[in-house]
């Protein structure tokens, strides 16, 4: 093998780990957001968990954040609260850099 071809398998190496620690992260924080979100909505500890699952499996409904998103602020509207957009996008954010640490650190 040249030295090119080592540099191309090391770029793809580190690709295909970035790529891995990215999904990794969109789910951590799709699961903090869920829990965010339960707290909001009064659920016990138990249905926290089950609801934070949810909104884990509802990004697989479409690429993008939107399905997420329209999960929590559909939900946040069947149980009657009030959080605006803004607000749902910003904790979004938020816990995005929350899960990417949290995924950098090891936890």
């Amino acid at each position: 093998m040249t030295t090119f071809d080592d540099r191309e398998k090391g770029f793809e190496s580190k690709f295909a780990l970035d790529q891995e620690q990215e999904f990794r992260a969109v789910a951590r924080r799709n699961k903090l957001l869920g829990l965010w979100a339960a707290e909001k909505m009064g659920l016990s500890a138990e249905s926290a968990d089950q609801y934070a699952g949810a909104v884990v499996r509802a990004d697989f409904e479409q690429p993008g954040d939107e399905d997420v998103f329209r999960k929590i602020a559909q939900d946040f509207e069947g149980s009657g609260i009030a959080v605006s957009e803004g607000e749902i996008r910003r904790k979004m954010d938020e816990l995005s850099s929350v899960a990417r640490e949290q995924i950098r650190a090891g936890e």
